[in-house]
């Protein structure tokens, strides 16, 4: 890594208006070099009030989902030169004051993941309901038996991955549903020789914050265990998935 290595925030965005402002003042501007924010054709004035601040912005043509964005946030931010990249939910429920934190065993070489726990503290006293926190509970525990992990939470909105991670493991082969996250834990853990770490984040659940209803969360588990055995599967060689084996080239099939 270079003596200055270079940090990026991206933000994958839909319809984040009210809350973009507030994210981007906790943001501590004298660690990141750029920011950049991917708008999915959202229906208020997220790319204004993005312009207005100053971030890099793309903006879809058409909506491509919370996993798609991602791939967007990080092939542009791979293009800009990132050593470092952090994604960041731009809805303020995140704590980006912690962002330091959070980067600091990836410049120091001891991490190339990094994820912002609510679960080392306490999420039902900033108003998780209690729903969710059972059924995040419940996958933690499913997805740390399943990748030898002792993570305490897999389903978090603020991460941090190492250059060398993002051009080893071929996320863009990844689902453009929410269940993208999972994918990619699973990509690192399948590949191997990646270090994955957390620090404890304050969360907070307020009308403005973005949340996926119990409907969609009920896919969105299901998804997850679907993804559990898709890895179990290929770790014990019954059936091999491309998913989650390392990148053959620099680029993956479809890529621009």
């Amino acid at each position: 890594m270079p003596d200055q290595p270079r940090v990026v925030i991206v933000m994958p965005a839909y319809n984040a208006a009210r809350t973009l402002e507030r994210t981007y003042a906790d943001i501590p501007h004298d660690l990141v070099d750029h920011l950049i924010l991917v708008d999915d054709v959202s229906r208020d004035e997220t790319v204004e009030v993005a312009q207005r601040l100053g971030l890099e912005v793309i903006v879809h043509r058409q909506n491509l989902g919370y996993g798609g964005n991602q791939k967007t946030c990080y092939d542009r931010a791979l293009e800009w030169g990132a050593d470092v990249v952090v994604m960041l939910h731009p809805d303020y429920q995140y704590d980006a004051t912690r962002i330091p934190a959070l980067v600091a065993p990836i410049l120091d070489g001891d991490s190339d993941l990094m994820l912002g726990s609510r679960f080392l503290g306490d999420p039902l006293a900033g108003g998780m309901p209690r729903w969710k926190y059972l059924s995040n509970r419940f996958l933690t525990g499913v997805e740390n038996l399943a990748f030898g992990l002792r993570l305490s939470e897999y389903h978090t909105g603020l991460r941090a991955y190492s250059r060398r991670l993002l051009e080893t493991i071929p996320y863009r082969l990844n689902s453009d549903d929410f269940v993208f996250d999972q994918e990619l834990i699973a990509q690192v853990v399948a590949v191997g020789g990646l270090q994955v770490g957390e620090i404890a984040v304050p969360t907070r659940y307020f009308e403005e914050a973005s949340s996926v209803n119990f409907r969609r969360s009920v896919v969105y588990g299901l998804s997850t265990l679907r993804i559990v055995l898709r890895f179990l599967l290929h770790r014990t060689g019954v059936r091999r998935s491309s998913k989650l084996l390392p990148r053959v080239s620099a680029r993956e099939p479809g890529t621009a």
